[in-house]
Formats: structure tokens, sequence, C-alpha cells
């Protein structure tokens, strides 16, 4: 499947606050994550308290350590949400 990327105003408010070696970080996991966001480098795993609150699936990406990517899927749209540590999962 071929998927379109839309990044929320907090997704780039969070990206921009990051170190610059996890910006880099992000970069590369991009890489894998526009050709495959279920891609197994990336460890994405649904975020069941996120989901939940929402009413759809959340889910999060491992881009290093505990620097997590969230996003949801409309259609064939990946929305990115937030970038940080674990506390992105309170969003």
């Amino acid at each position: 499947m071929k998927y379109r990327y839309r990044a929320s105003e907090q997704f780039w408010k969070s990206f921009y606050k990051l170190p610059s070696i996890q910006k880099e970080s992000t970069r590369q996991a991009w890489e894998i994550l526009k050709e495959n966001p279920f891609d197994s480098r990336l460890r994405t795993h649904k975020i069941h308290s996120l989901s939940s609150l929402h009413k759809k699936t959340i889910y999060s990406v491992v881009i290093e350590g505990d620097l997590r990517a969230v996003f949801y899927l409309e259609g064939n749209t990946v929305f990115t949400v937030d970038i940080g540590s674990h506390d992105v999962y309170r969003t």
C-alpha cells in the first residue's frame, strides 16, 4: 500500500525542540516509515490507552531509546501526532 503523510502542528513543535542527534535519528526512521509504518525495525505497537481515549487505533514507533513517534491511520494517510519520550502517550 502506498501511504500519504501528514504531521500535526504539535509533532513539528516537539520535533524542533529535539537535540540535533535525535532529529537525525528521526530522519533515518522517517525513511523507513515512508516505505512501511509497520516495518519491524520501527517496533510499531498500539497504544491502548490513547486508542481508547481517541476512539481510533493509535500507534507508536521506536525512534531510539525512549524517543517515540505517535501516529494513527485514516485510509492510506498516516497522521503523525507527536514525538518525544513516553510522555507523548499522555496526549
